[in-house]
C-alpha cells in the first residue's frame, strides 16, 4: 500500500444535503437537521462544529472524530443518510459510513446509528463512542491490523528452492510505547536511510502494543552502534524475520527482492506500498510479485484503553502467497555459471531443453567477475552472430534448392561480392571434399558469400524466421528473438550469409537455433510453468537437410573442437569470433544430447589472439555436466577445465578477425573462428 495523507477528506456523499446555514447555537427543528449538520462538519473535517451537535463534552467529541482519522489512517470518509425513526422526545437515526482505508487498501463500507434527544437547545445526538461504530463501547477505539504473508519460493523444474532464505533484522516499534510517534518514527527512518512517509502511515493505524516490523535489514549490516541508536528511541525496537530474499543461482532470471534498508524502498518502489512490504525490483520476482508476495489480511478492529483487541469489526482477508514453477535445472544452471568464471570479460551461457525449448540455465558473468540481478543481455542481448550463424545459413542454402545435400560448394581463397572482399580464417582455402557440411565444418567464409546470390535474400529471411529469428515469440521475462534485416545490396547478402550486416541475435535465440537443428522442431522458448504468454506453434524442418547441417556441425566439433567431445556423449557445434563496436564476442553454439546451449563472450580484441573463450566455456560447461560443480573451490576447478579447453581450442590456428566475415572494403581481412590445421584445408 503507498502513503496516505492524512486528513484528506471527499465530497459530501448523495444523502448530505449541502446547503444547511443553521448554525451549532441554533435550536435544532428536527432530528433530520441535526443529523446531517453533524455528519457533514465531521466528513469535512470540522470537527468541533460537529461536536456542537451533541450531548457529550465538546473537546473530547472533537478529539475523538479526529482520532478515527488517524486510527484508520483514511484517505476519505463520506456519509450517506438513512431513516430515522422518531418519537416525542427520543430519535434513531442510520447513516451510511464509507471509509477509504487508502490506495491498496480495502474501502470500509458499514451502516451506522446514533441515538438523539429533545432539549433546550432543540435536537441533539446523544454522544456515546457507539456513534463512530455501533459495536464500540465505553473507553474503546478502532485501529487497523495487518498480517503479511511469507514471500513465497522461486522453484526449478524437480522443485528445488532457488532463493535463499535469510534471517534479517526488522526495525520497527511499538506504536503505543512511543511518546512522540511522529519524531520517534522519523528519527528511525534517518537512521536508516528511509522515506518515514510510509512508515508513519503503518503506525498511525496500527495497534499501539502490536509489534509493527518498518524496515529490515541483513543481519551482516547490522552493527552494535545501530542497535544502541535504535534502542534509544522510545517504543522502537527489532526483531529476528526469515525470509526468502536472495537468489541462490540465476540473479538475473529470478531478481532482487526489496524490502530491506540497502535497497532504501520506499524511494524506490513506485505504486502501492506498504512499509515492511517485500517488492521484486526486477527478473521474476518483479513479474510474479502479486503471485510470491501475496496481499495482507487487513482487519479493522477494536482496542480497549490497554491496546488490546476486543473485536475485529471487519476483515479482508489477503491474497495467500505461492511458488513459482520455473523450467530452470538449478544443477544445469550452476553448471552454467561455474563455466563462465574464468571469462576475462563479459559472458553469457544460455541452455535450453532440445525437446520442449524449456530454459535451463541462463548465466551471466560481468567484467568485475560478479553475475549481478541487472545484467540479463543472455535473453535480451542483441549481438553479431559472425560465424555460427552459418548453421542458418547452410539450412537455407538446403531449403532454397540452391545447393543439394552432397553438391559441391567451391570455397576459394576469396572471393569480391559488390565490391567488398571475402576471405577465409587463417586466409586458407576448403582444397578437399568442398561440399556445404565441410563448408560449414570449416566456417568456410568465401563459400557461403559465393551462394548469396542463389539462396536470396528472401529464402535466407524465410529460414531464419523458421528457426525463431525474426519471430514474435515471448517469454515471462523481456528477451530478444533476434532478427535478420538484409540490405538491397549484393554485399549486404554475402555478409548477412556470414552473420552481419543486419543479423543480430541474442545468447537464448541461439540456443534455440541448436536445439531445433537437434530436434528437428523448433519450439518456442518457456521459463515459467503455465503462466506467462502463449507459445506460439512449432516449426517442423526437414529431416534430410537437417542431416547435412548436422554432419557440418559434427565435424566442426571433431575437427576444431575436439575436447568438447571428451565429456560424455557426442557434441555438434559451431564456434566463431567477430566483432561488434570494438568489442571481440567469441561465440559457441551446439548441443550435446538434449542439452542445447549458446556461449557467447564480450573481450577485448587484443588479447584474444589465442584463446577461444567460448570453446573454452564450452568445454567446461560440459565437463560439469558430467562429473558435476565442485562445491569448494568452484572457481578453481572452473579454471582448470578452461585451461585444459585453451589448449584444446588452441589446436585449431584460430587467429582474431577484424569483421563478423572477415570482408573489407579493396583487401581482405581474415575473419571466423577456427582454420583446419590437418593440412586438407590450407586453413
Amino acid at each position: 500500500m503507498s502513503p496516505r495523507p492524512l486528513g484528506r477528506v471527499a465530497a459530501a456523499g448523495s444523502g448530505v444535503v449541502m446547503a444547511l446555514t443553521l448554525a451549532a447555537c441554533t435550536p435544532n427543528p428536527s432530528p433530520e437537521v441535526a443529523v446531517r449538520s453533524f455528519l457533514l462538519a465531521w466528513q469535512n473535517g470540522d470537527h468541533e462544529t460537529a461536536a456542537a451537535y451533541t450531548t457529550g463534552d465538546p473537546g473530547e467529541v472533537a478529539a475523538t472524530l479526529a482520532d478515527v482519522h488517524e486510527q484508520l489512517d483514511l484517505a476519505s470518509l463520506s456519509f450517506g443518510l438513512g431513516p430515522i425513526e422518531r418519537g416525542d422526545d427520543s430519535a434513531t437515526a442510520e447513516f451510511d459510513v464509507t471509509a477509504d482505508l487508502g490506495i491498496g487498501d480495502p474501502t470500509w463500507n458499514y451502516t451506522g446509528r446514533m441515538p438523539l434527544e429533545w432539549g433546550p437547545d432543540g435536537w441533539r445526538i446523544t454522544w456515546s463512542p457507539s456513534v463512530v461504530h455501533p459495536d464500540l463501547g465505553e473507553g474503546e477505539r478502532l485501529a487497523v491490523s495487518y498480517e503479511i504473508q511469507e514471500r513465497g519460493q522461486i522453484l526449478d523444474r524437480e522443485g528445488e528452492a532457488l532463493v535463499t532464505t535469510e534471517s534479517v533484522t526488522a526495525f520497527g516499534v511499538y506504536p503505543g510505547r512511543m511518546e512522540d510517534a511522529e519524531a520517534g518514527v522519523t528519527e528511525l527512518a534517518d537512521l536508516l536511510d528511509e522515506d518515514p512517509g510510509p512508515l508513519l502511515d503503518r503506525v498511525r493505524s496500527a495497534p499501539p502494543e502490536q509489534f509493527q516490523p518498518l524496515v529490515l535489514m541483513r543481519d551482516a549490516n547490522v552493527g552494535q552502534a545501530l542497535l544502541g541508536q535504535v534502542a534509544a528511541i522510545p517504543g522502537a525496537d527489532t526483531q529476528a524475520v526469515e525470509i526468502n530474499l536472495t537468489p541462490s543461482v540465476a540473479p538475473a532470471v529470478l531478481g532482487e527482492v526489496a524490502g530491506t534498508a540497502e535497497h532504501r524502498v520506499s524511494s524506490r518502489v513506485p505504486g502501492a506500498y506498504q512499509a515492511g512490504d517485500t517488492v521484486g525490483l526486477n527478473g521474476l520476482q518483479n513479474i510474479f510479485q502479486n503471485e510470491l508476495a501475496g496481499s495482507a489480511t487487513t482487519q479493522v478492529v477494536s482496542l480497549d484503553a490497554d491496546g488490546q483487541i476486543t473485536d475485529v469489526l471487519e476483515s479482508w482477508q489477503g491474497d495467500l502467497s505461492g511458488g513459482i514453477a520455473t523450467t530452470l535445472d538449478a544443477g544445469i544452471q550452476r553448471s552454467a555459471e561455474a563455466a563462465l568464471e574464468a571469462m576475462p570479460g563479459n559472458g553469457y551461457l544460455v541452455a535450453v531443453d532440445v525437446g520442449s525449448g524449456d530454459v535451463l540455465a541462463a548465466a551471466a558473468r560481468q567484467s568485475d567477475g560478479t553475475g549481478g540481478t541487472t545484467d540479463d543481455a543472455a535473453l535480451t542481448g542483441s549481438y553479431a552472430p559472425g560465424g555460427v550463424f552459418t548453421i542458418v545459413s547452410a539450412l537455407a542454402a538446403l531449403e532454397s534448392g540452391a545447393v543439394a545435400p552432397d553438391a559441391e560448394v567451391p570455397c576459394g581463397y576469396q572471393t569480391e561480392i559488390g565490391g567488398q572482399t571475402f576471405t577465409n580464417p587463417d586466409n586458407g582455402a576448403l582444397q578437399v571434399d568442398p561440399t556445404l557440411a565441410r563448408n560449414l565444418a570449416f566456417q568456410c567464409t568465401v563459400g557461403f558469400a559465393d551462394l548469396s546470390g542463389e539462396v536470396g535474400a528472401e529464402a535466407l529471411a524465410d529460414t531464419a524466421g523458421r528457426l525463431g529469428l525474426n519471430t514474435e515469440w515471448q517469454l515471462a521475462l523481456p528477451a530478444n528473438p533476434g532478427g535478420v534485416d538484409i540490405g538491397d545490396g549484393a554485399a549486404d547478402l554475402a555478409m548477412a550469409m556470414n552473420g552481419d550486416r543486419g543479423v543480430r541475435v541474442s545468447p537464448l535465440s541461439m540456443a534455440l537455433v541448436a536445439a531445433a537443428v537437434a530436434d528437428g522442431t523448433w519450439n518456442a522458448p518457456s521459463l515459467v510453468r503455465e503462466e506467462g504468454p502463449t507459445p506460439i506453434a512449432p516449426t517442423e524442418l526437414d529431416q534430410a537437410d537437417l542431416e547435412v547441417v548436422r554432419e557440418g556441425m559434427r565435424q566442426a566439433v571433431a575437427q576444431r573442437m575436439s575436447l568438447l567431445n571428451a565429456y560424455g556423449e557426442e557434441v555438434l557445434g559451431q564456434a566463431a569470433r567477430t566483432e561488434q563496436d570494438g568489442t571481440a564476442l567469441h561465440w559457441f553454439v551446439g548441443y550435446q544430447g538434449d542439452v542445447a546451449f549458446a556461449v557467447l563472450a564480450e573481450v577485448d580484441p587484443a588479447v584474444t589472439l589465442v584463446n577461444q573463450h567460448a570453446v573454452s566455456s564450452a568445454a567446461s560447461f560440459l565437463n560439469y555436466l558430467a562429473n558435476g560443480v565442485p562445491e569448494a573451490a568452484a572457481a578453481t576447478a572452473t579454471d582448470g577445465a578452461v585451461d585444459q579447453g585453451t589448449a584444446g581450442a588452441g589446436t585449431t590456428g584460430a587467429t582474431e578477425g577484424t569483421g563478423a566475415t572477415g570482408a573489407t572494403t579493396g583487401g581482405t581481412a581474415t575473419g571466423g573462428a577456427a582454420g583446419d590445421t590437418t593440412g586438407q584445408t590450407g586453413f
